[in-house]
């Protein structure tokens, strides 16, 4: 049997309601001891929490939660008190002289899921539902965790099974007249099947997007406005911004929100030959934040002339291949350009070896043009206008339907061989069924439970 787990629920710091949270079958001698008196079943009970000698450490609100209709599955206890630290810590060194130890993180909800309160999925969303950054976030959080990425998933799996029938029987009575493949539509079947791994794909992108957002590093020589551009997006004077060149020495970071993705906009040091010690570690931190960069806005100064210099085409080749770039041209309001934006299908003059960029013109001083590099960024990310309908994902979930979607292409590839091999098919239809299951926890490893619950805050 588990042994009985106790964990301080709220966060660090004052507040005014802090909560401790007990879950395991040592739950009624716990309560026996601080409470003495058994509480209705979820009713929020007025109480005195004792200690050892029957002083008061505190009163507040106890919440009891029988086995199985508990969010673990367990009895569970929660106490509500004042939010001041010592006396939650009082509290909950209460309940591990009664027999309870300190909870690891995420373990309450690796119980739910042990006990079957919640899929693999579901899960997950608990922690993401805690951690979304932006309003969208939460909201497609809540709905992952409300089982709707689940159910498309096991709809998913159902109609696998389906076809793994079809294809089993085939196997398994071959000397039949009956083509079991052809009578079932085993072809309509399968396209559908992986048309629908495609749609949940892409959704699980977008999903990806809303929990971890993307990283966005301004680039370009000094005095471009890229520290004017920071303050723009982020609304607020965030960055120093002089007319000197080389003001921006250190990597400036703001948190934002564009239509419910959150972006990570770092402005970096001007690129450019320099002796200065202070200023060549700030072009090496330049670079290192490129390198874990999503996204590069590459500054040039439309005042200077439209078209890119020497200098701007050194910095775009430097630039890492792979990650995706956009080129702002920035002071239009001195340059006399209007706000626009241009997909150049040949390289600018003077920059042979770049390949064709989207190129934003606006003013980072007076914000002409800005609304249209927010568009651009969001089309950049593959961000459709409507995330309302999305569900967060993660990086395995994403590996997962990648995995699967590979395995249908291979089983549609068999399905048109003359004859086809069935060994071979059923195989392919096996492992997409394992790849789509292992999302909601169904294969699933230890050492990987391991992994995601670890990364829960303690006392969820």
């Amino acid at each position: 049997m588990p042994d009985t787990i106790a964990a301080i629920a709220t966060p660090p710091g004052r507040g005014g309601v802090g909560v401790v949270r007990v879950s395991g079958a040592n739950v009624p001698a716990i309560i026996a001891g601080v409470l003495q008196r058994l509480p209705a079943p979820r009713v929020a009970t007025l109480a005195t929490f004792l200690g050892a000698q029957g002083e008061a450490i505190d009163r507040g609100l106890a919440l009891y939660f029988p086995a199985p209709r508990s969010y673990t599955g367990e009895p569970v206890l929660e106490l509500h008190g004042h939010g001041g630290p010592a006396v939650l810590r009082l509290l909950l060194a209460r309940c591990e002289e009664l027999g309870a130890r300190l909870a690891r993180p995420g373990e309450f909800t690796q119980r739910a899921f042990l006990n079957g309160k919640l899929d693999l999925a579901q899960a997950e969303s608990v922690a993401d539902l805690i951690d979304a950054a932006t309003a969208t976030a939460a909201r497609a959080a809540a709905r992952s965790l409300s089982g709707a990425f689940s159910r498309e998933i096991h709809a998913l799996v159902a109609a696998l099974i389906e076809l793994r029938m079809f294809t089993e029987a085939t196997l398994d009575f071959p000397e039949e007249e009956v083509d079991f493949l052809c009578a079932a539509d085993a072809r309509g079947k399968l396209a559908a099947i992986e048309a629908q791994v495609a749609g949940v794909l892409a959704r699980a992108r977008q999903g990806a997007l809303l929990r971890d957002g993307l990283t966005v590093v301004l680039v370009g020589r000094p005095n471009v406005g890229k520290s004017s551009l920071l303050n723009q997006l982020a609304g607020d004077a965030i960055a120093i911004v002089t007319p000197i060149a080389g003001t921006t020495r250190d990597a400036v970071r703001s948190q934002i929100e564009i239509r419910g993705i959150p972006l990570t906009v770092i402005d970096t040091a001007g690129l450019r030959p320099t002796d200065d010690p202070i200023e060549t570690l700030g072009i090496g931190r330049t670079w290192a934040a490129v390198e874990r960069a999503d996204l590069a806005l590459v500054l040039i100064d439309a005042a200077a002339g439209e078209e890119t210099t020497d200098a701007d085409a050194a910095i775009l080749r430097e630039l890492p291949a792979t990650l995706r770039r956009l080129v702002v041209h920035n002071k239009i309001d001195l340059a006399g350009v209007d706000p626009k934006i241009e997909t150049r299908v040949a390289p600018a003059p003077g920059d042979e070896s770049t390949p064709a960029q989207r190129h934003v013109f606006l003013s980072a001083k007076t914000g002409a043009g800005v609304e249209l590099l927010r568009e651009v960024i969001l089309d950049l990310a593959g961000a459709h206008e409507d995330m309302e309908g999305t569900f967060l994902a993660r990086e395995r979930h994403l590996h997962a339907l990648r995995a699967a979607a590979g395995h249908l292409r291979a089983a549609a590839l068999h399905l048109e061989a003359t004859p086809p091999p069935l060994e071979l098919l059923a195989e392919e239809l096996r492992s997409a069924q394992t790849s789509l299951a292992a999302i909601t926890g169904e294969f699933t490893s230890d050492d990987l439970l391991g992994v995601i619950f670890s990364r829960f805050c303690i006392g969820k």
